[in-house]
């Protein structure tokens, strides 16, 4: 956690780096039950390696932007006096790149906007999901979030 001064120092500053997540195949399958979507090129590791030009199975572009979230945990840090936080939205999402079971991304994140409000910070961020060794990211998008804040004492 840090004051809400570090805070706003982030803005238009570097980017922020998460951890190397590994996406296997059981995250994939895991994803498929839960969002009903067993396309094989996501769950058919044999079908998808002879039907596909990918060599296998490929996570859902839903599950890649899901896991902004938990990468964000990681890189971003939070802020001294939160009560929690949001998500808020999104201008815009791209999917660029196929993130292959088995390999490991990580999250990219650059505070672009900061609006403070009586109880709450919306942040916006230029955000991205690399993949190890790949050129282009598996996506990139304008992620918005909210922060509701304590109240602050008079």
């Amino acid at each position: 956690m840090v004051p809400l001064a570090d805070y706003r120092a982030l803005l238009d500053g570097e980017p922020l780096f998460s951890d190397w997540l590994s996406v296997d195949q059981t995250m994939i399958d895991r994803f498929a039950v839960a969002t009903h979507d067993h396309q094989f090129i996501h769950v058919d590791p044999e079908r998808a390696k002879a039907e596909t030009p990918f060599g296998g199975t490929i996570a859902h572009g839903f599950l890649t932007l899901s896991l902004l979230s938990t990468l964000a945990y990681e890189a971003i840090p939070g802020v001294v006096g939160t009560r929690m936080g949001m998500n808020y939205g999104f201008d815009r999402i791209r999917f660029l790149n196929p993130v292959k079971a088995g390999t490991r991304v990580r999250g990219r994140f650059r505070m672009i906007a900061l609006t403070e409000r009586a109880v709450s910070v919306q942040t916006g961020w230029d955000a991205a999901v690399e993949i190890e060794g790949a050129l282009k990211p598996a996506l990139s998008a304008r992620w918005i979030t909210l922060t509701v804040m304590a109240a602050r004492e008079e």
